[in-house]
């Protein structure tokens, strides 16, 4: 399996750099199976705006001439957040729609029952957003993934937690799913390697009634940082709670993939202030194209890209050079052309490597 790394706040992916097949030339449209969370919570947590992202790129690309004067041509599937609806897309666009690679991934648990399917049926799928570790820990050898696992996303926070605050004691808390689980496990090992100690790690039920016991709890506790990772309701809740229990420790982080999001502030309002997160991609990166993007988006949308879009826009780049690269359109040789992949997109340089 390849996947991406990135310095959390560069942006820098890399991965396995093979020697691009020479291109035959193919005047035929080209159709890439996008699966994405258009429905249900998860469109409002990235699916939207990803769709749109991938729409806008894959237009500029086909008014730029296309590839090899083919045009791209988007087949998205809604698998509303839900891993069994996601499984069955990817088995229709593979199997019925005959599509040469596959794209998207937001959910985690939707992602991981996706990479199955591609993987069995040997078709490349490029992950644009989907962040668990285990996703590109399996032996999988057609699976990419464009953004930083979610136990990377944290190599910036070493200096900022033991340089910059003071905090020595750590209370992690976190959904009860396969994303919080697997990032909690690993900021619990990193709190480890820094020297902080965790005195409490505990999950959640992002719907449950008993988030005020929850904090109460861990209030007693006297932690000095909390880290949260949570969807953006759930965020938002606790958040509030906190507020209104007076549990104020030194320091509240949350996780990149809600916290730094608009929804969040809007949903917790007062009490998302002084809330600090990492972020996963900014409009002020000093990438080609970005400002671009960034600005075309807002006036094509009315509303600004997050992370999600900036992601999806990429891969469509990615996905873009690829198929300009591979010797034909069958999945082996747009794998191929994958993984010799060596460019700059709006989230950085991207290769992709094993390890």
């Amino acid at each position: 399996m390849k996947r991406s790394v990135k310095g959390f706040l560069t942006f820098l992916t890399v991965c396995l750099f093979l020697p691009a097949a020479a291109n035959t030339g193919y005047a035929e449209n080209i159709r890439v199976g996008v699966i994405l969370p258009l429905t249900g919570r998860l469109s409002e947590l990235g699916g939207e705006t990803a769709y749109r992202s991938f729409q806008m790129a894959a237009g500029e690309i086909n008014d730029a001439g296309g590839i090899h004067g083919g045009k791209i041509e988007i087949l998205f599937e809604d698998t509303k957040g839900d891993p069994d609806v996601g499984l069955k897309a990817a088995e229709r666009l593979i199997s019925k729609e005959r599509v040469p690679l596959l794209a998207g991934g937001i959910s985690s648990t939707v992602t991981w029952a996706v990479t199955a399917a591609a993987q069995e049926q040997k078709v490349p799928f490029l992950i644009s957003s989907a962040s668990a570790d285990r996703i590109t820990e399996a032996d999988r050898d057609y699976i990419f993934r464009l953004n930083t696992p979610a136990g990377e996303q944290q190599n910036a926070l070493e200096s900022f937690l033991n340089v910059v605050t003071s905090v020595k004691t750590v209370a992690i808390l976190h959904e009860n799913n396969i994303f919080g689980e697997l990032s909690a496990k690993k900021f619990r090992q990193r709190c480890e390697t820094w020297g902080l100690q965790v005195i409490m790690k505990e999950h959640f039920d992002p719907d449950s009634d008993d988030l005020r016991t929850l904090l109460i709890m861990t209030k007693a506790k006297y932690p000095d940082l909390i880290y949260l990772i949570s969807q953006i309701q759930a965020g938002a809740l606790i958040m509030q709670l906190s507020r209104e229990i007076d549990f104020n420790p030194k320091l509240f982080m949350g996780n990149p993939s809600s916290f730094t999001l608009d929804e969040f502030r809007e949903q917790a309002g007062g009490a998302s202030d002084y809330v600090i997160s990492p972020t996963i991609w900014s409009p002020t990166l000093p990438y080609p194209g970005v400002n671009e993007y960034f600005n075309s988006f807002f006036i094509k949308y009315d509303t600004l890209p997050d992370y999600h879009g900036a992601q999806a826009y990429a891969a469509m780049q990615v996905i873009a050079d690829a198929l300009k690269k591979a010797k034909t359109l069958e999945p082996m040789d747009v794998r191929d052309a994958l993984s010799a992949i060596n460019m700059m997109t709006v989230l950085g340089p991207v290769k992709f490597v094993s390890y």
